[in-house]
């Protein structure tokens, strides 16, 4: 997603958090579009690519990070940035386990929407977006075990405050 400082600070606004959820609803969506709109569904994928892409610009830096999306999302770039740390090595386990739970979720949503199985694909889904909101519950963890709970250097202020 080519994310520098800025766009990670923006990211970690609940807002961006919380709706960028819906991209994996959206894209199971656009491609079960097909049967009612042939080729024509490429239109719903493309704006949904549009949308994964813009959803971390979009809204402005929170004036507080002082809630659990903010903190996921914070957790999140600390962990691509220092999962090898071994002061995070007790979260690996986990995230290996979260990570592929939500896998096996996008498989089964995969081949749900490629057989036109509507309870395959519902049940991917579901599965995948338990795996990813448990993920983002253990990048509040992870957050929380980095620098007492501060905000990584790189994203703003050790207060927990992010400014633009």
């Amino acid at each position: 997603m080519g994310m520098d400082d800025a766009t990670w600070a923006r990211h970690a606004n609940p807002w961006s958090g919380w709706s960028r959820l819906t991209i994996l609803p959206l894209l199971a969506l656009a491609a079960w579009s097909r049967l009612w709109i042939g080729w024509w569904a490429l239109a719903p994928l493309s704006a949904v690519l549009v949308w994964a892409w813009l959803n971390p610009r979009l809204f402005p830096p929170p004036h507080s990070t002082d809630n659990w999306m903010s903190r996921g999302v914070l957790g999140e770039r600390v962990w691509l940035t220092r999962h090898d740390d071994p002061a995070l090595a007790h979260h690996r386990p986990v995230v290996r386990a979260l990570t592929a739970l939500s896998t096996l979720g996008a498989i089964a949503l995969l081949a749900g929407l490629a057989l036109l199985d509507l309870t395959l694909t519902l049940a991917g889904l579901a599965v995948a977006m338990l795996g990813k909101l448990w993920l983002v519950d253990r990048m509040v963890w992870v957050h929380h075990d980095t620098a007492g709970g501060n905000v990584p250097p790189a994203t703003g202020k050790a207060d927990g405050n992010i400014t633009s």
